[in-house]
């Protein structure tokens, strides 16, 4: 390893560590991604002929730029479907498009509340995404639930529940986004064979939980209802709904029938829907419609999380600059020889890194390592891609602050790290690991056959 090679990867390495720490520094994650990516690059031009044999003498910084215009061309895919995705589901939220998900839940059983939160997110979860999902169960649980140590446990389901649901959908998790858009896995391929490993990565842990909950819930009938009112009528909140989450759904239709990117479709679906609420609120009255400016569409667009996104951007690039230099190939190639090529065991520990540090480098570093083949586990849908978008999903559950989701959950219901890894940790890993076996007996005794 050259010596500009190992300070890149010095640089990553430090930047991920401060990323990792940013509950400890304060600085926000998305400004150590930034620095990450700009340092990378800005070494990586000190000397490109090492890795890109054609950038020598005045066509150097013609070739490097190229090469950062590919990577960040496929990254932006990525980029402006969270953006579309995220603009559509608070635009369904806030015009109270998910009101039915309360009337879905209520009942005064602990047990029967427990099995209708953990599907009702675990559905959700695979058509939005686990942090969106994670905020509006919350939200709907403190409603329902007084007892604060109940809402705990509800709270931690609410967990593992969006991270499997999100698992099996390629578009219910940023890491099955990106290996999506990456096109190593396809719609059909992670649905059909992640589902049943998802289903029971969620079921044993909610089983687990539904011990620990007796007696029935006492709420008074202006808790259950106190929800926030919309200026729109009924008809008009559904149309919402069912046009946001049922243009959710189409994207992955629309890309297997046109062949275009999925970031194309999302915004074909943002589209109808501004256009649509727009001329719901034409027709409001005046006064109504002052209450109803900060629920529009140019509205949600001022309020989308930048700093999400310039992470991930900032992530990916970085990234990208390890991808050039080769450091990722040579990397997977040492896992392959370390663990004989056994792509259960080298996905499987990812999956329990992801609950340590953040999912999205750790994939994105995967599709860098790793080249798509045409046969075999590297295969597009191969056990490895499939596995790995089940592993980083899932694998988030064992610490709270392995995912948005448990991130997001941990501050609106102020669970400590140390209650989560006592009580609920264990009961994670043993779903976790149920769903990689039930994913091992599906591909040995029923999609080989």
């Amino acid at each position: 390893m050259s010596s500009l090679t190992l300070a890149i990867v010095t640089v990553f390495i430090v930047g991920y560590f401060f990323i990792a720490i940013e509950s400890v520094t304060k600085v926000n994650k998305a400004a150590t991604a930034l620095l990450m990516f700009v340092v990378c690059w800005t070494l990586f031009m000190i000397d490109p002929a090492q890795y890109l044999a054609t950038a020598i003498g005045d066509a150097k910084a013609m070739v490097v730029s190229a090469e950062i215009e590919r990577h960040l061309g496929s990254t932006a895919t990525t980029l402006f479907f969270l953006m579309g995705a995220m603009t559509i589901v608070e635009l369904v939220d806030q015009n109270g498009g998910f009101n039915f998900v309360r009337d879905i839940l209520q009942t005064r059983s602990k047990k029967k509340l427990l099995w209708r939160i953990a599907f009702m997110t675990f559905i959700l979860s695979a058509i939005l995404d686990n942090l969106t999902t994670s905020i509006v169960m919350i939200m709907i649980l403190r409603k329902l639930v007084s007892d604060k140590k109940d809402r705990m446990i509800y709270a931690a389901l609410v967990i593992i529940a969006a991270n499997s649901g999100g698992a099996f959908s390629p578009i219910g998790d940023v890491t099955t986004i990106m290996l999506w858009n990456k096109g190593v896995i396809t719609a059909a391929g992670v649905i059909s064979e992640i589902l049943i490993p998802s289903v029971v990565s969620m079921v044993i842990p909610a089983y687990i939980l539904s011990l620990s909950l007796k007696g029935r819930l006492s709420f008074t009938e202006e808790q259950a209802y106190s929800f926030q009112a919309s200026a729109l009528t009924t008809n008009q909140r559904k149309t919402i709904f069912f046009l946001g989450v049922g243009g959710l759904i189409f994207v992955p239709i629309f890309k297997s029938i046109t062949h275009l990117p999925p970031f194309v479709g999302i915004l074909l679906v943002l589209g109808v829907l501004w256009t649509v609420t727009e001329v719901f609120y034409a027709r409001l009255k005046e006064e109504e419609e002052q209450g109803a400016m900060q629920k529009r569409v140019t509205d949600m667009l001022s309020r989308i999380d930048m700093s999400t996104i310039l992470f991930f951007l900032g992530i990916l690039m970085a990234v990208a600059c390890l991808e050039t230099i080769g450091v990722l190939t040579a990397l997977g190639k040492g896992l392959d020889v370390a663990f004989a090529g056994n792509h259960y065991l080298v996905t499987g520990i990812i999956g329990v890194l992801s609950s340590i540090v953040d999912n999205v480098p750790l994939v994105a570093g995967c599709m860098g390592m790793y080249p798509v083949q045409a046969v075999g586990d590297m295969a597009v849908d191969g056990v490895f891609w499939q596995l790995l978008a089940y592993c980083a999903g899932v694998g988030g559950s064992m610490l709270i602050i392995g995912s948005a989701a448990g991130v997001v959950v941990m501050g609106l219901e102020k669970i400590t790290f140390g209650w989560y890894m006592k009580r609920i940790t264990w009961i994670a890993f043993v779903g976790y690991v149920a769903g990689i076996i039930s994913y091992w007996a599906l591909r040995t005794y029923v999609f080989a056959l």
